[in-house]
């Protein structure tokens, strides 16, 4: 049976071929130290569509409480809609300074 070869010992073992072949090793990006961008880009799908689905059920339950069916369910889904894309924006803004910080933390 083989066994499972040793992270450490190819990492060493890929540094000197890299000094034998004279070139760097490529440098670690950004994405393994946080979030990838598939996991950021589900985050904010999932903001969306709750915001969207936490005004509908509110619109649902206003209009069978009062009645009025269609106007209440709308108005609080766009209402909603609304709610998911300004709590996206404010992830894109926060995801946004994280990396600038990062950047600006490499340079010095």
């Amino acid at each position: 049976m083989a066994s499972e070869p040793d992270p450490d010992r190819l990492r060493a073992l890929d540094k000197r071929l890299q000094q034998v072949k004279g070139k760097e090793p490529p440098a670690q990006t950004n994405t393994a130290k946080g979030f990838s961008q598939g996991e950021v880009a589900w985050r904010m799908v999932i903001e969306l569509a709750t915001g969207i689905m936490l005004g509908t059920a509110i619109g649902y339950g206003i209009d069978a409480l009062f009645g009025t069916l269609p106007i209440f369910l709308v108005i609080f889904s766009l209402f909603g809609f609304a709610a998911g894309v300004k709590t996206m924006l404010g992830t894109a803004r926060e995801l946004g300074r994280k990396a600038e910080k990062a950047a600006k933390d490499e340079r010095d």
